[in-house]
């Protein structure tokens, strides 16, 4: 059988709960959830910090036990489906925004607004940011749970600047300033002027989408019915990475190769997601001074940054394990919950409040500036649009394979972008 038709075999086997038809008020008996995360897969504080809020979870929760599974981004898709076609439970899963469609569509992922009372869902949604919630629904209805996400953010080397006759207090605003500082990064210091985690064998489509986005762009239809990444607006975004390759400005390394060389010294400007920050920040530490700025701008279109990141989706189909897999997603998105995911791990908090107040990131905050572009980029956050239909996966490859061979292949942008978008578009629903 088909993997497709085993999995849908695998759902329609299980007791769905009707719609409307909402979980227990409370876990009043001993209940194990899975929980596939994949910070739990990371080295260093991603995991650690992680590990803590669950066993801080099941510590105030103890009739709910929490088989947390380390699962790697790249790998969750692949693991869900194989787990799910082998009738094996998966609970609760980090997930990227790229795969919700699909999850959905495929996996049976819950709509909160399906099983929580709406007084409950309105009380825990207080306070956190639309732009944020908003990450997570689809037709309107909320299937993922925004977690850990970021904006991307220029990082820079102030000391390079400064070498190179620059003001580190005036970074860049533009991507014709990129270049011209890049250039000059490299003319005066013989160090990488810039380098950008868009592309490689493990970047996303979620930075290429805002660098579209922001000079006008999208790469698909309001109405997800149409791919649009070869319009002229996204052409000329293309063009513009081409342009800086071409001058020289803009280095085609790959993402542990930027991050190696910016934590080094190497490297004068880094746009990348603000989940690095702990590593840059361990990295400059007595070698460089560190700062960040906002994502450029094309001339004076306004920025429109995209998130990286992932969100809770629940897949369990059993009311009482549904109950206990709200009860941890309220808890890693609480107040509590998003001091430890900010400060610990480099994420937005969906709580925009805690930033000032002195129970949770105010102090931290104080501390650690290089959090303020991040969080100043929160309230003009786009969505990360995921693809629909079940080859959403092979229509990013094409498109991003597409846009790295028109940056960096010598070949020309436009009917490049043209043919992919013609290719991609025959595998949409």
């Amino acid at each position: 059988m088909h993997r497709r038709n085993l999995l849908a075999a695998a759902l329609a086997s299980l007791a769905l709960p009707a719609i409307g038809q909402t979980i227990p008020d409370t876990v009043d008996e001993p209940v194990t959830i899975t929980f596939y995360n994949y910070n739990l897969a990371m080295a260093g504080n991603g995991a650690d910090a992680t590990r803590r809020l669950i066993d801080q979870f099941m510590a105030e929760n103890p009739n709910i036990t929490v088989d947390a599974i380390p699962v790697g981004a790249a790998e969750s898709t692949t693991t869900v489906q194989a787990d799910l076609a082998a009738g094996q439970p998966v609970d609760l899963v980090q997930m990227g925004f790229s795969t919700l469609s699909y999850a959905v569509d495929n996996y049976g992922a819950v709509a909160l607004e399906d099983i929580i009372p709406q007084d409950e869902l309105d009380g825990h949604f207080e306070g956190m940011v639309p732009n944020g919630l908003d990450l997570g629904r689809l037709n309107d209805k909320t299937y993922g749970l925004a977690y850990t996400f970021s904006t991307p953010v220029l990082f820079y080397n102030a000391n390079l600047f400064r070498e190179a006759g620059l003001d580190p207090d005036q970074p860049p605003e533009t991507w014709d300033e990129i270049r011209e500082t890049a250039l000059a990064i490299e003319d005066a210091t013989g160090k990488e002027g810039f380098a950008a985690g868009i592309f490689g064998p493990s970047a996303a489509d979620w930075l290429f989408q805002g660098v579209v986005r922001s000079n006008g762009g999208e790469v698909i239809s309001r109405d997800r019915t149409t791919l649009t990444f070869a319009e002229p607006p996204a052409v000329e975004a293309v063009q513009m990475l081409r342009d800086l390759y071409d001058a020289g400005a803009f280095d085609p390394m790959d993402i542990t190769a930027a991050l190696e060389g910016m934590s080094s010294g190497n490297i004068g400007m880094y746009l990348q997601t603000s989940a690095i920050q702990g590593a840059l920040v361990s990295g400059a530490e007595g070698n460089f001074e560190l700062r960040a700025s906002t994502m450029p701008s094309f001339g004076d279109k306004p920025v429109r940054p995209n998130n990286s990141g992932s969100a809770l989706v629940i897949l369990s189909q059993d009311p009482l394990k549904q109950r206990a897999a709200w009860e941890l997603m309220k808890f890693l998105t609480s107040e509590e919950g998003y001091t430890v995911i900010t400060s610990e791990i480099g994420y937005l908090p969906l709580r925009p409040a805690i930033v000032d107040d002195p129970r949770y990131l105010k102090d931290w905050v104080e501390e650690h500036p290089l959090v303020q572009p991040n969080l100043d980029q929160l309230a003009i956050l786009e969505p990360w649009e995921s693809m629909p239909g079940p080859n959403y996966l092979q229509i990013v490859s094409i498109m991003m394979d597409a846009a790295e061979m028109a940056v960096y292949g010598g070949v020309d942008v436009e009917a490049t972008l043209r043919d992919a978008q013609a290719n991609a578009q025959a595998l949409m629903p």
